[in-house]
């Protein structure tokens, strides 16, 4: 097996027999033990439950086919992806092409419409199975890949609907219909292998697109808390209309966004470094203010408490990625292994609201153990 990032588990003074321990827990945890929220269903399909909110999503059906994949298990990626396809996928209508971003466990619908981040991390998924199993018959995960990536650029132009990403600034949106995005989405380090095997038409776009997210995560992110909001206007500002709900503050969805500053650094020789300050700003902001308290990004606190405490700590710990190449902060170095050590020490969540603070927490893990892997 190739492609291992370096190990800042390894680096932070953990032996490797302890970390494939935790690697191998991690999946134990979600996908066999007590505290899963994975199962399989007589017809031999799979899917996993935000157990917080009893649906299923394509936010975590994407999440759970990257962890099979990593994991080199097919067997539960097939089952989750054929899950998708039957219980998800919108094969006319508006949306067509796309996939309904909330169902019943039992399949039936919840939502109409689709939510973008599910999508790239679906067309990630598929590539990313291609290199490691190859694509044949049924199994032509590339092509799927491809054709997903192809609605979500062309739509709006070529094919009826609206594209997942601006066609002008190349920005992903919050949703199809909407123009305003949520810095959690913005997947750079994805852009970057959809440059290489999407369509031979499209490469260009996403390899503009990589360049377009990094630039926007820069004025998204406030340079000296590193907080985003969860939903952010095409300039970076947060968005602060109420039509869902507030969103201008860091919130659920904004713990995401370090974690993918990380995994970018992780996945390219030469990390931004803006972006690396951004990380190590927040990851200083957080070890001098209070963890469990909700922020505006600018750090006005607002009398919100966290609702995914493991989550948030999972995702600024894989951070560190990012931040130890950090020029403006000076502690930027120490304090990344603060929160590698903080991670370390910390269980996965249990209890009703498990799903997503596990997701992240399982994502961090295999970063920082240098396990997160674009190629095999």
């Amino acid at each position: 097996m190739i492609s291992t990032q370096h190990s800042l588990f390894v680096e932070c003074g953990y032996n490797q027999l302890e970390i494939d321990a935790r690697v191998a827990q991690v999946w134990h945890e979600i996908f066999e033990g007590p505290n899963k929220f994975y199962w399989e269903t007589e017809n031999g399909l799979g899917y996993v439950m935000d157990t917080g909110n009893n649906d299923v999503r394509t936010e975590g059906m994407s999440y759970a086919m990257m962890l099979a994949v990593q994991y080199g298990r097919q067997d539960v990626f097939d089952r989750l992806w054929g899950w998708v396809m039957k219980h998800m996928y919108m094969m006319d209508g508006h949306h067509a092409h796309y996939f309904s971003w909330s169902v019943s466990p039992d399949g039936s619908d919840r939502a109409d419409g689709p939510a973008p981040d599910g999508e790239e991390y679906f067309a990630m998924d598929l590539f990313l199975a291609d290199r490691r199993w190859g694509s044949s018959g049924i199994h032509d995960y590339a092509a799927q890949a491809r054709e997903l990536l192809h609605y979500c650029v062309h739509k709006g132009r070529d094919e009826d609907g609206e594209p997942m990403w601006n066609a002008d600034n190349k920005l992903i949106k919050f949703i199809p219909e909407t123009e305003w995005s949520d810095p959690s989405y913005h997947l750079p380090h994805f852009y970057e292998v959809f440059a290489e095997c999407a369509d031979g038409q499209d490469r260009a776009f996403w390899s503009e697109a990589a360049s377009a997210s990094r630039a926007y995560l820069k004025t998204a992110c406030n340079a000296y808390t590193g907080m985003n909001g969860e939903y952010a206007l095409y300039d970076g500002t947060p968005y602060t209309e109420e039509r869902f709900g507030r969103h201008d503050w860091f919130y659920s969805d904004a713990y995401r966004t370090v974690a993918n500053i990380g995994l970018d650094a992780s996945w390219n020789n030469v990390p931004d470094v803006a972006l690396c300050d951004r990380a190590a700003a927040l990851q200083r902001f957080f070890l001098t203010h209070d963890r469990t308290c909700v922020y505006e990004v600018d750090g006005t606190p607002v009398d919100e408490r966290v609702l995914h405490p493991v989550g948030f700590l999972a995702a600024t710990a894989q951070g560190s990625l990012a931040a130890m190449h950090s020029v403006s902060e000076p502690d930027a170095v120490r304090n990344a292994r603060a929160w590698v050590h903080m991670l370390w020490n910390t269980p996965m969540r249990v209890g009703r609201r498990r799903y997503y603070d596990n997701f992240l927490y399982a994502f961090a893990i295999l970063a920082l153990s240098g396990q997160y892997r674009r190629e095999w």
